[in-house]
């Protein structure tokens, strides 16, 4: 199989996760999830993939839609669209699996995604407490851990926003 189609491969549709999940759990596979916008893909999001991915086997990335971003930061935001920030996403190779969530006015929550794969591990960002990461109560409940995973300092798509408007 070709990069590209292996990247391809990566992004898939609640079903398709689903029951990539279910083929990874019944292997005996640790699942990890974690969800963001990953609007403008950085160092910090590199690091904080590769920590998350060394929680586990396999790496799943929830990632809110163009419109639920829009509804979470505003009018000016996503920068990139779908399309590029699936496949940025995709390409990392400590990433299993990408998953969009938030479209047509759904929740702008990943908690029925959650739901759907059943991680063992679910991690955010160190700015994120276990107990305010959405999913969480669920996790634990099904035996699962949450993770609140090192914040690199410096390295953020607000302040990337903002050093580009500053040079302008």
């Amino acid at each position: 199989m070709n990069h590209w189609s292996r990247i391809e491969k990566k992004i898939m549709t609640w079903q398709q996760v689903e029951k990539k999940a279910k083929f990874w759990r019944r292997r005996g596979k640790k699942i990890v999830f974690t969800n963001g916008c990953f609007d403008m893909l950085h160092y910090g999001h590199v690091h904080y993939l590769a920590d998350a991915k060394n929680c586990g086997d396999y790496l799943i990335v929830g990632v809110n839609s163009a419109a639920s971003v829009k509804r979470l930061k505003g009018e000016h935001r996503p920068i990139n669209d779908d399309l590029t920030r699936f496949y940025l996403l995709a390409a990392l190779s400590c990433v299993d699996a990408v998953v969009v969530f938030g479209d047509d006015g759904e929740d702008d929550t990943p908690l029925e995604l959650i739901k759907k794969i059943n991680p063992n591990i679910l991690v955010k960002g160190g700015d994120w407490q276990p107990e305010q990461i959405i999913g969480s109560e669920f996790v634990l409940a099904n035996g699962g851990e949450v993770k609140s995973l090192p914040f690199v300092a410096g390295y953020s798509t607000t302040n990337i926003e903002k050093k580009i408007r500053d040079s302008v």
